[in-house]
């Protein structure tokens, strides 16, 4: 009987994977590292690539913490999944989801904080996730906005309510990749608004997701317009904070 139902297992895990056997059979997917063919059990990116990917430690996002937010009083408290490393198989995940269009590349990074920071996340006692808004020229330029499908996986994955609305980007800001952390926080003063202060003003607590964060300017502009429109209490979440911290 146990050797029936091990069959039985293996059987049920083919049939799941079928349809996505059938599609790699006539357009095989690719590891957009590596560039080697993945399998039916592989999402977006090959196991040996997702293995070299740097997971985030509690010490890092401490000194995170301590560094980007806590100063500024915004943000309760904040988490990510990795280290974001210039030319590293994450990178390729991210630049492949924000230009090429790779919306399951976003979801799969979503399911990974998720899975990885579940205890942490549950603990805030979250009410609603709240994607960083992008300009309505930049989102008129790219099409979408990333964090959105990086929000869909914790939400899906938690099964915590998804609102992309909430809050707009009133003010187009220029590039803050060459930018110091003081020009970026000065880049980005008002630059947001909210748009439903009825979905936060019963003091909900608020996750804010971003895909990389560098300084933390971003996050806590969009926590001081939450904070503003009624929010309980903020806290932010990340794929990964960059390596390389600006100064």
């Amino acid at each position: 009987m146990v050797f029936k139902k091990e069959i039985g297992n293996v059987i049920k895990g083919e049939m799941e994977n079928l349809p996505t056997n059938i599609f790699d059979f006539f357009l095989p997917r690719i590891c957009p590292s590596c560039k080697t063919k993945l399998s039916a059990s592989e999402e977006c990116i090959c196991s040996n690539c997702f293995e070299n990917i740097k997971i985030a430690d509690n010490e890092l996002l401490k000194i995170e913490y301590q560094r980007d937010f806590k100063s500024k009083g915004f943000i309760s408290d904040f988490t990510c999944a990795f280290v974001f490393k210039k030319d590293k198989e994450l990178q390729t995940l991210v630049h492949e989801l924000k230009y090429n269009k790779r919306f399951l590349n976003g979801v799969f990074l979503g399911k990974q904080i998720a899975e990885l920071r579940k205890e942490i996340i549950e603990g805030w006692d979250i009410n609603l996730i709240i994607p960083v808004p992008l300009h309505r020229l930049k989102l008129a330029e790219r099409g979408f906005n990333q964090a959105y499908y990086i929000s869909k996986g914790i939400s899906k994955k938690l099964n915590i309510p998804l609102k992309n609305k909430i809050i707009k980007r009133k003010r187009f800001t220029q590039s803050q990749t060459k930018l110091t952390r003081k020009e970026r926080e000065d880049n980005l003063t008002d630059a947001f608004k909210s748009l439903k202060r009825s979905k936060i003003t019963d003091k909900k607590n608020v996750l804010i997701i971003d895909d990389v964060i560098t300084t933390g300017a971003t996050i806590n502009e969009c926590a001081k317009t939450l904070l503003s429109a009624g929010a309980k209490r903020t806290y932010a979440a990340s794929v990964a904070i960059a390596e390389f911290k600006a100064e």
